[in-house]
């Protein structure tokens, strides 16, 4: 069914997840990469179910519609109307943050920048430049921006490894494809492509460095070093990559990391204990006892974090739906929705109205706080459950986390839920968020 006449016996819009479904089944895609190697779509192709600015870009491998997933099927664009479609690995996988304290770096004082407030990837790599950070990562000076926004590709090749080992490396011709850079440097000594973000993702899509190296490539005599910015929770995570083979997608490899901080960030283990001498559980979370407010089924707690900065921006004062939410968190709507109730599980969410998340007076207070403050708070809101009370007190007596089964025993053992298979996958998220935990103290 196109999306024309979807939507005429609905009144919807078919999702990217049965839209993606739609187009492998009419195209028998799967079964034609399998035999060739690769499928070519048109923008006309995929515009029959969806908009193609809808159906073609996902910035890391969890945003993707889980039938690609599944099949391990990733696009590419190869020119303003045409993508290749493959078994090919598109995604490189983030290192663990760094070990050791965020180097302080205090910020010059402008009325216009708030350095508790930066809600966009334009205010983050302004900051960046203004504070001195960037200059500082590169080891060099007087870095300025002079690049940014849409431009075409123009032409190149290039090979990119595919999932199988046993695959030879698929050969693409790319032909005046769009892109877009974030930021775009240069100094004495190099010229600097940027690509920020202040969603974090575990990995993120190649083709957001390479395709603008390929093209500044050819314009430029200085070497062009590649940044990858991650900004979340008032930390800025710098990442230099480059590729070892210009003509090669998958050479892509990590030459350095740095953590920066606008404010202080030492956290201790006693820090911790104090808190947790003074915590006090106000809830079990079993089915009787939860307020309707459903257990934790959101992995990544920096994501909730990211998240509840959002919702401090201005243009979602009022908050935002579902929709909105799914589309800045490149997650399908349901996984969105796990966040959205991460953050009412904290307190720092309100979703009082149907299909509308906004800020609690609590998640209002903890982005005014500095950095150890706003920690200790997501910290102190867990500890408000049992669940994470109990694990608590064995991780800050032996620094270890406890073992899955541990933790599903205690949710047993409290009724949080009765499906054994939503048990283990929320008993995961409970693991990663103590991990969050441990991960904070830099001291004794």
């Amino acid at each position: 069914m196109d999306e024309a006449s979807h939507i005429k016996r609905t009144g919807k819009t078919l999702s990217t997840e049965n839209a993606w479904e739609n187009l492998l089944e009419k195209y028998s895609i799967i079964e034609k990469i399998h035999e060739h190697g690769q499928f070519h779509i048109t923008a006309d192709m995929i515009r029959e179910y969806r908009e193609p600015r809808l159906m073609a870009k996902w910035d890391a491998t969890e945003s993707l519609p889980k039938c690609l997933r599944d099949a391990k099927i990733n696009i590419l664009p190869v020119s303003r109307s045409e993508y290749i479609m493959s078994d090919f690995n598109l995604y490189e996988q983030l290192p663990d943050s760094c070990t050791g304290t965020p180097q302080y770096v205090e910020v010059p004082q402008y009325e216009s920048i708030d350095p508790l407030n930066i809600t966009s990837e334009s205010n983050a790599i302004n900051v960046l430049t203004i504070s001195g950070i960037l200059d500082t990562f590169l080891e060099s000076h007087n870095t300025v921006e002079t690049f940014n926004g849409r431009m075409g590709t123009g032409d190149f090749q290039f090979t990119v490894n595919r999932y199988s080992d046993s695959s030879e490396p698929l050969k693409v011709s790319v032909r005046r494809a769009q892109l877009e850079i974030d930021g775009g440097f240069e100094n004495n000594d190099s010229v600097i492509i940027m690509e920020a973000k202040n969603v974090l993702h575990p990995d993120f899509h190649i083709r957001q460095l390479y395709y603008p190296y390929r093209l500044w490539k050819t314009k430029i005599h200085k070497p062009i070093r590649l940044v990858f910015s991650q900004y979340s929770n008032l930390i800025f995570r710098l990442f230099e990559y480059e590729f070892a083979d210009p003509e090669d997608y998958s050479s892509i490899r990590l030459l350095k990391q740095k953590e920066y901080s606008l404010q202080d960030t030492r956290i201790t283990w006693l820090d911790l204990k104090r808190l947790y001498a003074k915590a006090r559980i106000e809830t079990t979370d079993n089915n009787e006892d939860n307020h309707h407010v459903p257990f934790i089924q959101a992995n990544n707690f920096n994501t909730v974090i990211t998240l509840l900065e959002r919702l401090g921006s201005a243009d979602w004062a009022d908050g935002a739906d579902s929709a909105q939410i799914a589309d800045f968190m490149e997650f399908d709507p349901r996984q969105s929705n796990y966040y959205s109730a991460a953050g009412e599980y904290l307190g720092l969410f309100d979703r009082s109205t149907p299909n509308l998340t906004k800020l609690s007076e609590l998640g209002r207070q903890v982005l005014a706080m500095p950095y150890k403050q706003r920690q200790l708070t997501f910290v102190r809101q867990m500890l408000k459950h049992e669940t994470f009370y109990r694990l608590a007190g064995g991780l800050l007596q032996s620094k270890e986390i406890s073992s899955l089964e541990i933790v599903q025993e205690i949710m047993n053992e409290l009724s949080i839920c009765s499906s054994p298979s939503t048990a283990r996958r929320r008993a995961s998220t409970v693991i990663n968020w103590m991990r969050w935990i441990r991960s904070l103290p830099s001291g004794k």
